[in-house]
């Protein structure tokens, strides 16, 4: 034998008797096993042991059956140590249990919630209870880097540090350094010979810093979002005829201190396509024709994926309004790429007519089930229909009632022609009963007692009673509203209320009187489709002015003289002439022959007594009731003072609202109000002198308008922000003192343009946006101006806290006059009821 082999099989040997050491530690001779022991558990239990144990008693234990149950335990990851031992012939497994997590601490984190990672722990089995594998921190700094880098943070460091306690557990801290997030530099697109990279990055989320990148992030580099800019990419040229456009490469640099990234994006464009020979094959179901008006490309035009996606859309829910709720619309492409010729074939698969089985509302713990089926479009039994699902949805959603709306539609076990309707809800507190505080800035501290349950005792009626105190008024309000007085939807409510408005301080914004209301009203409304209703009412008022002299402008007062006729000043009283105790007040002179005439102050008190009649159409397709996004509401409303009233005269409304999302992250709203009132009648007839700003009589005779008590007011947080409450439009001042005293119009014409951004807070009912507003009240139509408007812009937030909703807005006026009364920051808290 030769020396080198002599070395192999000596080496041969030593490594046989190197493995087969440890076999012999704890392996024996093959005995049949009478009984099985476990030792060392702390937490786990011995069934847990037994279940993944592959030795059962009688069993023949060897050395091979002896490696497969170590391995088998040990794959359990339970156990940092097995061994096997032998006692007669009882089988001991000795076990040393790897400790349970007792607590997991994140520190140093802020860019990442530390619920968000501790997801991402939970998913690699690193989680409080579980028992602890040292093999996962490597693993746990590999996630939490991952996490990180994802959000544009290279250069974060993550040190995982592990603290012994008692009963075998441990404690893991983790020690977060974030750093700086790499900022997208540069972006930079090769190849592109048609468009300028401006017009291909328009709707990326990745772009370079800019001053918009503090709120979008959209400088912080993230493969998954490069991923999908590039798809974006990909789909404008395949909207604009591209067929052949590929993106061929794209390289990822970042600077040496992972503080800068550099993007760059080689393409290919190829040449532009246009559509050939365009057919609808398949089942279609309805007839072809019907579905080839739904396709929405033309041969000889240039092709778009974009287009065809539409086509396919519109096929799929035409046939999911029919019942085909599993229908399927292949585009198939025919490419003749000599001609540059696209050919296309929709291919059409109904599947199986699927009807609605069972209708389920889940969540509603305080509102009843008819409540929310009375809403539903889609009914039991009925065919399947997604635009009757899609309309149920916003239907619920503008109850006001619930938070989140979902609908869910699974199959039916067994029966693929059958589908439930799933109603997921979460409700809101639709009811409160308050005792507050609240102030505005205008009317001060505002007391309220109110119990408002617009889903009384969950039948979906609306009760409201209401007691409110403020330094000018104080209100009484009671309302009950049955939206469901009839299966059709007619709805029958009443109002009851009693005010008593005192304008006699100066800071409230108006013109100087008393005005005391009482009403009554029953209001019926019909709907006429699924967007459109019309609601009448019909009440009676009665307000109570009282003037002072000298104080309540001379216009006002002219007014009710010439159209109700003067009344007597009050209150009465003698002067004491004599200052004698003893003599009758209404002689005071000492002289029995005579008596004392009386004199009267200058208060003078009208009652006036009307029938209201009012009619109203509303049409409104927003889609949500707290914070709309898009959609859009009309309302028309008519009011009417009946022949036989004291005062004849009526009011005209428009009302309008557009909610259109301009991006993933702004909405904006188009708002508008129009109003015009004047007197007929009796009312019309009576002549009025017009005053000037400075109470000179400048007409002495005019016919007598709209009645002050109703006319319209412009300015404050509800209105054009930036100009005190009231304060835009006509006004009165006294020659003495020069303070003036808004009276309003008959005519009012304001709007505003907001942008709001209803991602920047995580609340759902908390949202910022900037706004213009534009406004102004006129005596009538003659005196429209559009330079005359008043314009501001500004920030506005708005919350709906559990106290109630809060109002905070900033307004710099771009268009005033010398005269108005500026007040950039207003507020409100609380709201009126």
């Amino acid at each position: 034998m030769t020396r080198p082999n002599v070395r192999r099989c000596l080496l041969s040997i030593a490594l046989a008797a190197a493995l087969a050491g440890p076999a012999h530690a704890q392996n024996y001779e093959a005995f049949q096993v009478a009984d099985i022991r476990v030792e060392g558990l702390q937490r786990i239990s011995a069934g847990t042991v037994f279940t993944y144990l592959p030795v059962e008693r009688g069993d023949l234990l060897d050395r091979s059956r002896s490696g497969d149950a170590i391995r088998a335990l040990f794959r359990t990851g339970f156990f940092s140590d097995v061994r096997l031992e032998r006692q007669g012939d009882i089988l001991v497994v000795v076990v040393t249990e790897r400790p349970a997590i007792n607590s997991i601490t994140l520190t140093g984190n802020k860019d990442v919630k530390t619920e968000d990672l501790l997801v991402g722990l939970r998913s690699i089995g690193l989680a409080e209870g579980e028992t602890f594998n040292p093999l996962n921190l490597d693993r746990v700094t590999q996630e939490l880097t991952r996490q990180y880098n994802n959000r544009g943070k290279y250069n974060v460091s993550i040190t995982p540090s592990i603290r012994d306690l008692d009963r075998n557990r441990v404690d893991i801290t983790i020690v977060v350094a974030e750093g700086k997030a790499a900022r997208i530099r540069d972006i930079n697109i090769v190849g592109n010979e048609t468009y300028l990279d401006e017009d291909l990055r328009k709707t990326w989320e990745s772009d370079t810093s800019n001053w918009l990148s503090w709120y979008r992030r959209d400088d912080q580099y993230s493969r998954e979002k490069l991923s999908g800019d590039l798809e974006k990419l990909n789909n404008y040229y395949l909207d604009r005829g591209y067929v052949d456009f590929n993106v061929e490469s794209t390289q990822v640099a970042i600077s040496p201190d992972k503080r800068d990234i550099f993007v760059t994006a080689n393409v290919a464009e190829g040449e532009v396509y246009t559509v050939g020979t365009v057919k609808v094959t398949g089942d279609t179901v309805l007839p072809v024709e019907e579905m080839e008006k739904l396709v929405f490309l033309a041969e000889g035009s240039t092709f778009s994926r974009a287009r065809v996606e539409m086509t396919t859309d519109a096929m799929i829910a035409t046939l999911g309004n029919i019942g085909f709720a599993f229908a399927q619309v292949n585009a198939i492409p025919d490419i003749d790429r000599e001609n540059r010729v696209v050919g296309l074939n929709f291919f059409v698969e109904p599947g199986p007519r699927v009807q609605v089985r069972r209708i389920v509302f889940k969540g509603n713990t305080g509102t009843a089930d008819e409540v929310l089926r009375r809403e539903m479009r889609q009914f039991e039994g009925a065919w399947f229909s997604q635009a009757a699902i899609d309309r149920s949805k916003i239907r619920l959603q503008r109850l006001g009632f619930f938070e989140t709306v979902d609908i869910e539609t699974p199959e039916v076990a067994g029966a693929p022609d059958q589908v439930d309707v799933v109603v997921n809800v979460k409700e809101r507190n639709s009811g409160q009963f308050t005792f507050g505080l609240g102030y505005q800035q205008t009317y001060g501290l505002i007391t309220s007692l109110q119990l408002v349950q617009n889903n009384f005792l969950g039948t979906g009626n609306r009760v409201a009673v209401a007691v409110q105190n403020n330094t000018f008024s104080k209100q009484y309000t009671f309302g009950f509203t049955d939206p469901y007085f009839t299966d059709s939807g007619v709805s029958v409510g009443y109002n009851l209320a009693y005010s008593d408005f005192n304008y006699s301080r100066r800071d409230a914004n108006l013109a100087q009187y008393n005005n005391e209301v009482a009403s009554g009203e029953v209001l019926v409304g019909l709907p006429l489709t699924e967007t459109d209703s019309v609601q009448f009412s019909l009440g009676i008022d009665r307000n109570g002015i009282t003037t002072q002299d000298g104080f309540t402008p001379e216009p006002l007062i002219q007014y009710l003289v010439a159209t109700m006729g003067d009344r007597q000043r009050g209150p009465a009283f003698h002067f004491d002439d004599d200052n004698d105790p003893e003599t009758p007040i209404d002689n005071d002179d000492n002289d029995p022959s005579t008596t004392d005439p009386l004199n009267y102050g200058l208060s003078r008190r009208w009652n006036i007594n009307a029938w209201r009649l009012q009619a109203g159409w509303v049409r409104d397709s927003r889609n949500d009731f707290l914070m709309p996004t898009r959609g859009t509401y009309h309302r028309i409303n008519g009011e009417f003072v009946l022949p036989g009233s004291d005062l004849e005269y009526y009011r005209i409304g428009y009302n309008f609202e557009h909610y259109m999302p301009l991006t993933s992250w702004m909405v904006l709203k188009i708002g508008a109000e129009l109003g015009y009132g004047d007197a007929y009648g009796d009312t019309a007839k009576a002549t009025c002198p017009t005053f000037d700003n400075e109470g000179d009589i400048i007409i002495a005779s005019n016919d007598c308008g709209l009645p002050f008590f109703r006319n319209y007011y412009a300015g404050g947080p509800s209105s054009v922000r930036g100009f005190e409450v009231n304060t835009v439009g006509p006004s009165y001042q006294f020659t003495g003192d020069g303070f003036r005293q808004p009276l309003g119009g008959s005519l009012k014409t304001a709007g505003t343009f907001e942008f709001f951004f209803p991602g920047l807070f995580e609340s759902r009912g908390t949202r910022l946006s900037a706004f213009i507003d534009y406004g102004n009240v006129y005596l009538g139509f003659d005196d429209w101006e559009a330079k005359t408007l008043r314009i501001s812009t500004g920030l506005a937030l708005q919350w709906q806290s559990p106290m109630g909703p809060i109002q905070i807005s900033y307004a710099l006026p771009l268009q005033r006059e010398r005269s108005d009364q500026i007040e950039r920051l207003q507020f409100t808290f609380g709201g009126s009821f």
